[in-house]
């Protein structure tokens, strides 16, 4: 069931509008229903299930300008592609946890579930995107339908998606179309770093183009002018990396989200659908 008044993701291109968060239109799921502990991303702990205690009772958040000074960049960097607004107008018809706190649960789960989805369906709609990738573009439209025929369930329903199959099936499709993308955007083979403990490491000006960086972490890493394009950044942990200068104009499957968790400047060329954040201009 779409949400009132939005189409259904398109995997033509439009999936980026409609797989984007729109707060204002969520009753604070994302405030609510991760867990998360205090470290360097969080100021404090909170449990599953759990408000925020910034949250309002108009489900905005009451330090957002300030969540990086305040000690939650992992809040400022979060991303939950849109998954808020569907749960909460589309599969719960505009319901919220407040005025009827015995969907609570349900909901809260639900919303984990949901954001798993149009997770995949913003890698399959980049997927499709890829010129490279026209050879598996029939293959990636139908996972494109079917994942977004998933979105369409009942709680019920989606409560009981296997995702571990899910994920793996579309995984293996998305990195099919990262070998293709990747031979052909003009590296030298392109290095394999997929998972790679990359911590800390000093990677100023390396060439990275093609590379498969899949899962790497890159948490506190120096790619200061590194080339990365062509590279593949599915789930790479790009906290506080250094991209200034670096090119990732071409690189494939790079997030928002990756990008707000990272440090660059104006230097930093990142893929025409992304933007700089602003923290970057400090």
């Amino acid at each position: 069931m779409p949400e009132p008044g939005q189409p259904a993701p398109s995997a033509s291109g439009g999936h980026r509008s409609i797989l984007r968060a729109d707060c204002a239109r969520c009753a604070g799921l994302c405030c609510v229903a991760p867990a998360f502990s205090a470290s360097a991303d969080f100021a404090i702990d909170k449990a599953a299930g759990q408000p925020c205690p910034n949250l309002r009772p108009d489900f905005r958040c009451g330090i957002h300008a300030r969540l990086r000074q305040r000690g939650f960049p992992g809040c400022a960097a979060y991303d939950c592609f849109g998954a808020g607004q569907k749960v909460t107008l589309g599969t719960f018809g505009g319901q919220d946890w407040r005025r009827a706190p015995g969907i609570a649960a349900q909901m809260f789960r639900v919303f984990t579930i949901m954001r798993q989805l149009h997770e995949l369906l913003w890698y399959l709609g980049e997927a499709l995107a890829l010129p490279a990738a026209a050879p598996l573009h029939n293959e990636l439209g139908q996972a494109f339908e079917e994942t977004e025929r998933l979105t369409r369930g009942t709680p019920a329903d989606l409560e009981t998606l296997e995702m571990t199959a899910r994920r793996r099936d579309v995984s293996a499709l998305l990195r099919r179309a990262s070998e293709l993308a990747r031979a052909g955007s003009g590296g030298q083979g392109g290095a394999d770093l997929a998972g790679a403990d990359l911590i800390g490491r000093d990677l100023t000006g390396a060439e990275l183009r093609g590379a498969s960086l899949r899962g790497a972490v890159l948490i506190g890493a120096s790619l200061r002018g590194a080339d990365l394009r062509g590279a593949d950044l599915t789930g790479a942990d790009l906290r506080g990396a250094d991209l200034r200068g670096a090119d990732m104009a071409g690189s494939i499957f790079l997030t928002q989200s990756q990008v707000d968790a990272a440090r660059g400047d104006a230097r930093t060329r990142l893929p025409p659908t992304l933007t700089s954040p602003a923290h970057w201009a400090d």
